[in-house]
């Protein structure tokens, strides 16, 4: 029998994969080799576990873990519905998680930035898995200190544009703070799946989850393409941009959000911006049922690779009416 399995670990070359049982071996997201070579490296996946920012329940500083468990289902097959392996065209590695020190917090967001702004420098691109959704800022801030200022393409339940005093550890604040700091660029930016209220949008184009549901979803996709043009794109992805019946792990749910296949269906049709990160967050393990949240946020971050594969060349062969 071949000598494969435990990929995570001894597989040396970041495109490609071998055969390994779903129900064992060393977990890595989507069975990606544990690697800080980033040489040829397309996408580095970082995990980012900290939830110290959260207003309400905790829990998401296990959510680096628990996506990871739930994606290896994924690494079995190849992809739908494109039909091929995204890894044949991307060279993807699991760089492991930050070091974060949360007892000195002060201490966090530099560290999220430095590491960010270390992978960003290669020309690697991060795919980042939280954590609670304050972790964007110093993901975005590095990111604007590469590409200048970013259009931001925000899933979530919440605008996460209220105010604080500029000090803060807050995940509501963050991309107020981004925009004020030029870092995020709000003309060009569109928040997806919002369902609470704030006085101000800020100047960013709100397609709530009710307009969203009455125009479709292919209007959104089309709306936030429009906006963003050229600009460089992060897609920060907040898991309760979803609705909690597809989505109850998390720590601030409110009903009337996405089906995971509204969420899917957006990221898919983004392939002909320019993208240049992402952040899947505030999954809280704790508060999973059946893991269901994981595994929507696994296939998320996913197919966001297999964007990137199809702009780096891979060909689709799709089956059927997809």
């Amino acid at each position: 029998m071949p000598d494969y399995g435990d990929q995570a670990f001894r597989k040396t070359d970041p495109k490609g994969r071998w055969f390994e049982m779903t129900y064992g071996g060393a977990v890595s997201f989507l069975r990606r080799t544990y690697s800080r070579d980033l040489n040829g490296v397309d996408v580095a996946v970082l995990g980012v576990p900290y939830d110290s920012a959260v207003t309400y329940r905790p829990g998401t500083r296990l959510g680096p873990r628990a996506i990871r468990a739930a994606s290896v289902q994924l690494a079995e097959l190849k992809a739908f519905p494109w039909g091929f392996d995204p890894f044949d065209s991307l060279s993807v590695v699991d760089y492991g998680d930050v070091m974060l020190d949360p007892h000195h917090p002060d201490t966090v967001h530099p560290a999220i930035h430095a590491q960010a702004a270390e992978i960003i420098a290669t020309g690697t691109k991060l795919l980042m898995m939280g954590g609670d959704h304050s972790i964007a800022y110093p993901l975005l801030k590095a990111h604007a200190e590469k590409h200048g200022p970013i259009a931001l393409i925000q899933f979530d339940a919440h605008c996460d544009t209220w105010e604080d005093d500029g000090a803060a550890l807050d995940h509501g604040t963050m991309f107020a703070r981004a925009a004020a700091d030029g870092i995020i660029d709000p003309a060009k930016s569109t928040q997806i799946g919002l369902r609470t209220y704030n006085d101000s949008d800020h100047g960013f184009e709100i397609l709530s989850s009710p307009w969203i549901h009455r125009h479709g979803i292919h209007a959104a996709i089309d709306i936030a393409k429009e906006r963003a043009g050229d600009a460089p794109v992060y897609v920060s992805f907040d898991i309760d941009g979803l609705d909690p019946a597809f989505a109850p792990g998390t720590g601030t749910p409110v009903p009337g959000g996405l089906a995971s296949w509204q969420g899917l269906e957006v990221i898919r049709g983004l392939g002909d911006l320019n993208l240049v990160g992402m952040d899947i967050v505030e999954v809280s393990p704790p508060f999973d049922t059946s893991e269901i949240t994981a595994i929507a946020a696994a296939h998320v971050a996913h197919d966001w690779l297999c964007v990137l594969a199809e702009k780096a060349g891979a060909k689709a062969a799709k089956v059927g009416r997809t």
